[in-house]
């Protein structure tokens, strides 16, 4: 499943600990607080397990969306966007 993975996190401890979960776990960062991959229901429901664990519930955000290849394919993106090369390629087929 395709999967965008985005948080706000206010302790740079906490939040460093959350993007290492999250490149671990196959994601990749197309920008500092946000991570794009293919990964299974399994892997996915272990990073938001263990995300849980590391935010304060009363002042951080965790978001996690997944898309199916049709509504991936119609995102528009304008200016910068994301570097396509941190991706994998299964990924950058999407947008061509």
């Amino acid at each position: 499943m395709l999967v965008w993975f985005i948080y706000d996190i206010s302790n740079t401890k906490n939040r460093t600990k959350i993007s290492k979960i999250a490149l671990r776990s196959g994601l990749y960062r197309v920008q500092k607080s946000v991570f794009l991959g293919s990964i299974n229901q399994n892997t996915l429901d272990e990073i938001v397990l263990q995300s849980e664990k590391l935010i304060n519930k009363n002042t951080d955000s965790l978001y996690v969306f997944p898309m199916c290849k049709a509504d991936f394919q119609s995102v528009i993106l304008k200016g910068q966007a994301f570097d396509k090369k941190m991706v994998n390629d299964e990924i950058k087929a999407l947008f061509l």
